[in-house]
């Protein structure tokens, strides 16, 4: 009796033969490995951990009225951080700002100020000295224009107020946007030429004429863009990790979260491969359909540098897009010790993205 036909074989075949044949095109490697490696090693040995700012925040009870308040917004090295008390000592113990400065009339008079300074132990020790540098040259400069016979204008506390943290390094910024926007690459423009080419070399019309289903098709290829894209970012997260120390606060678990993280933006990114493919007539008209959907991503989504160095009438441009609540859910995920369940408002963004693309692509996809 003959046996009946296994679609799930078939498809593990699919799978296993365009799996194979991912690795053996070098641009699917370059562009999903290599480039993404090469921005981690540039951005591991260069940024190092500094910072091209000095930011700080006033305690919310700090005396705004005196002139030493006044000369500190004024520096150009200074960047003032307005944000709630507990987002403010949150960034602090991360490492994102340097100070927080507490400006109170002094009881005694003489100076006419105290200030107070806390720091945390995330917090790069040279900008920290060169604030408190800078701080104590306002205060002279302040009391060299005053009549000598007034009294001194302000004190800095010499015990610098420390809390534990935990540094932020460029790596924790920057590894986490290029493995998103190498999942956004693959998905959109892996799927792109796969399904295109395998609409024009006819190989789609002959898989019609074995008794395997659609469905299968799509999934055979689906599978092996998968788990390439998984080895990818297992590579990616371990280059980070062993070589930059690349921050995974809870270890293992939160490398798992990560790459499963990693599994639901790809699929969702896919998605906008399918329409690509649907909608291009040719193999020139691939790219510019592909770079209309990653491009703005790539430069607004929080890829190289936060979001909130946009004008502020361009960023709620930036948080609708969905690599930017990827790269923000594995920010979160990886360095601020967040899990997937706390993660539901970018996981349910990238879900309404994932759905509105895969019905534009079932009404654009085309078999032959």
């Amino acid at each position: 009796m003959e046996k009946p036909y296994n679609q799930f074989r078939a498809m593990m075949a699919i799978a296993k033969a365009s799996f194979t044949a991912i690795w053996r095109s070098p641009s699917a490697v370059v562009f999903s490995i290599g480039f993404p490696l090469i921005f981690i090693l540039v951005f591991g040995f260069v940024g190092g951990g500094g910072r091209l700012n000095v930011k700080i925040a006033f305690n919310p009870d700090s005396d705004t009225t005196n002139p030493v308040y006044q000369a500190m917004k004024q520096v150009p090295g200074f960047v003032v951080v307005r944000k709630t008390p507990a987002a403010t000592n949150s960034d602090l113990e991360k490492g994102r700002i340097t100070a927080v400065v507490s400006i109170h009339k002094n009881p005694d008079g003489n100076p006419a100020y105290k200030i107070n300074i806390k720091s945390s132990e995330a917090v790069s020790q040279q900008n920290l000295q060169v604030f408190q540098s800078i701080l104590r040259g306002i205060i002279s400069n302040i009391d060299d224009g005053r009549n000598p016979d007034r009294q001194r204008i302000a004190t800095v506390d010499q015990e610098v107020q420390t809390v534990k943290g935990r540094a932020y390094r460029t790596i924790d910024f920057i590894l986490p946007g290029q493995l998103g926007f190498s999942l956004l690459s693959a998905g959109v423009f892996g799927v792109a030429f796969i399904f295109f080419n395998l609409r024009q070399t006819l190989v789609l019309k002959r898989f019609f004429a074995t008794p395997i289903n659609r469905t299968y098709i799509v999934l055979g290829e689906g599978i092996s863009r998968v788990l390439f894209q998984l080895i990818t970012a297992i590579i990616i997260l371990g280059a980070g990790y062993f070589f930059f120390n690349f921050t995974l606060v809870h270890g293992l678990l939160t490398f798992i979260e990560l790459i499963i993280l990693s599994l639901i933006g790809l699929i969702v990114f896919m998605g906008f491969g399918f329409i690509v493919s649907g909608l291009a007539k040719n193999e020139s008209s691939i790219p510019p359909f592909a770079n209309l959907i990653t491009l703005p991503q790539f430069l607004l989504a929080g890829t190289f540098f936060s979001i909130e160095a946009f004008p502020s009438w361009l960023q709620p441009i930036c948080k609708v897009l969905p690599l930017t609540h990827l790269n923000d859910a594995m920010r979160n995920i990886a360095f601020e010790g967040a899990h997937l369940t706390d993660c539901l408002t970018q996981l349910a963004v990238l879900g309404g993205w994932g759905l509105f693309a895969y019905v534009v692509a079932i009404r654009v996809f085309r078999w032959e």
